[in-house]
């Protein structure tokens, strides 16, 4: 094993050395080209240096040649800490320190004088030890988890070129894609045409619907603000994400008006419930603005009936979202779309192809089957300094408008690269393979003594108590769950100081801590799984109730 972390190590050292000297090459070429090129393209030489203020004009500030090595030196420790190690099951998850220990490791203090380069690459080496490696095959603890790596070149050739995504001037090739991307997940979803964005994340996926819901019936608002509005009402389930709350504030409706739907013992909103609420609402004089239905919900991993809650938005002409950010990567999967059937009547979609799929933070779509400009016309402020409209190519290509954003990072480049690399199929099989793994770990613990489900799992969320040796037999006794809930607690402090693995868990409405147990990684292997439970009981041997 030690022969072939050497030989990779010399195997990747090689290979950037190759890459840098092929690119000083093309370099060397580009330049002498350049010297024969007419004056008219490089301007006039000067043979006197140029001092203005004090400061010579005449070179670079830094040195190319020292920053590319530093790169060169860097991208070794990140490939052989970050990556290797990262995702070897021989490595911890995390080394633990407490704040203040880890500060004073750390040295985050920012001076006047800039550091020689061996003491950054030191402190890389810092950073991603303390650092949690999300891409190790034992980290559960998130609804994103493991390593792809076309995905991570993408996101190397993302930070590199550091572009923004307004202008078709300035990110050609990415303006071009991201349509292409959108329209693919726009066909997932069983549009024929729609419209997109990508977006910092889920909550503002949903919090753009919220504000295009609100543009699509009162347009007024945009100019008028809230002054002439009516009271309107967002519908959501219990189990909704809090993102919706957080929009409500933020868009002046009020957290008061989200009314929070009941759900059934999986957590699935109730329609005839969502039914009610809307009939109640409206009697009142209130306007329903819109519904938000989960495809996945965070905890329980729950799915509402698509289907029924589209029937009453349509009887009620209420705008339905859909937040699938979490279960909408399963489109993808022919055995387990069904999740989603009628996400295809929905007005909107968030979709966060960095969370199932492995694409990398952040890769998060918000979709709309509209396809009139409604987002170009809700959020356009039509910047002279961007949009010119009589640019030499077609505008139409100047999507940045669209975003309440004005610098946009790109976002798609590490979805397309890494379904280039692996096709609909390959993702397809990660989905399929995250099932599988759910249904081995689920009937592994009902075979195992002290593991309960909350529920069973509609998707890839297992979530369980475990119950340790002295609280078995005693379920009858008054604090029993009392004493459930402090399980989970003292088993994660444990793991997390071990380092062996990371794992969720949290209290729920009426219910004590539990865990839940996120199993989308592909790298995720039999004995992972079985070392998960071996983990709970040995972390769990000895809790003693207080």
């Amino acid at each position: 094993r030690k022969l072939t972390q050497e030989l990779n190590a010399v195997a990747f050292q090689t290979l950037v050395t190759d890459t840098f000297t092929a690119r000083y090459s093309s370099s060397r070429m580009a330049t002498n080209q350049a010297e024969k090129r007419p004056e008219e393209l490089n301007g006039p030489s000067r043979k006197s240096p140029v001092i203005v203020d004090g400061i010579l004009l005449d070179r670079p500030l830094s040195d190319p040649k020292a920053g590319e090595q530093f790169v060169q030196r860097a991208f070794q420790i990140i490939f052989e800490e970050a990556i290797r190690k990262g995702t070897s099951v021989d490595e911890k998850v995390c080394e633990w320190k407490e704040p203040e220990e880890l500060q004073d490791l750390l040295d985050l203090d920012l001076v006047d004088a800039g550091e020689a380069p061996e003491k950054l690459l030191e402190r890389c080496q810092d950073i991603i030890r303390y650092s949690v490696k999300t891409v190790h095959p034992r980290f559960y603890n998130q609804l994103f988890a493991g390593l792809d790596h076309h995905s991570l070149v993408g996101r190397y050739i993302t930070e590199t070129l550091n572009t923004s995504q307004y202008t078709y001037e300035i990110a050609p090739v990415f303006v071009l894609m991201e349509e292409v991307v959108l329209k693919k997940l726009c066909a997932l979803i069983g549009w024929q045409c729609g419209d997109g964005i990508f977006c910092p994340g889920g909550s503002m996926s949903n919090m753009y619907a919220m504000n295009l819901a609100r543009y699509k019936i009162f347009p007024e608002v945009k100019k008028r603000g809230l002054w002439d509005m009516p009271r309107l009402v967002v519908f959501t389930s219990e189990e909704c994400h809090y993102s919706m709350m957080k929009g409500a504030a933020l868009q002046g409706l009020g957290t008061d008006n989200v009314y929070v739907v009941k759900t059934d013992e999986r957590g699935r909103m109730i329609p005839k419930e969502l039914e009610k609420e809307i009939s109640a609402a409206k009697s009142k004089g209130v306007v329903p603005l819109m519904v938000c239905a989960t495809s996945g919900t965070t905890v329980f991993g729950a799915f509402d009936s698509l289907p029924e809650i589209a029937d009453i938005c349509e009887k009620f002409g209420v705008w339905l979202h859909v937040d699938a950010a979490w279960g909408g990567s399963i489109l993808i999967s022919r055995k387990h779309r069904y999740l989603l059937t009628g996400i295809e009547r929905a007005d909107s979609v968030a979709w966060n192809p960095h969370k199932m799929l492995q694409a990398g933070l952040q890769c998060a779509a918000l979709l709309l089957k509209d396809n009139t400009d409604l987002m170009k016309n809700c959020h356009a402020a039509y910047a002279k300094y961007l949009f010119q409209p009589d640019k030499f190519y077609n505008v139409c290509f100047d999507t940045g408008d669209k975003s309440l954003q004005c610098g946009r990072k790109v976002d798609c480049l590490k979805l397309w690269l890494m379904w280039k690399a692996i096709g609909t199929r390959g993702l397809e099989e990660r989905i399929d393979r995250a099932f599988a793994c759910t249904r081995y770990l689920v009937n592994e613990m009902k075979e195992r003594e002290g593991f309960q489900l909350v529920m069973e799992p509609q998707g890839v969320n297992v979530c369980f108590w475990y119950i340790p040796s002295s609280l078995r037999g005693k379920e009858q006794t008054p604090d029993f769950w009392q004493n459930v809930g402090k399980v989970a607690p003292f088993i994660k402090e444990r793991m997390m100081k071990r380092g062996s693995m990371m794992v969720g868990y949290q209290r729920h409405g009426t219910k004590v801590n539990f865990f839940r147990q996120v199993l989308i990684s592909p790298q995720v292997r039999r004995e992972d799984l079985d070392f998960f439970l071996d983990e709970i009981e040995r972390l769990g041997r000895d809790f003693q109730p207080e």
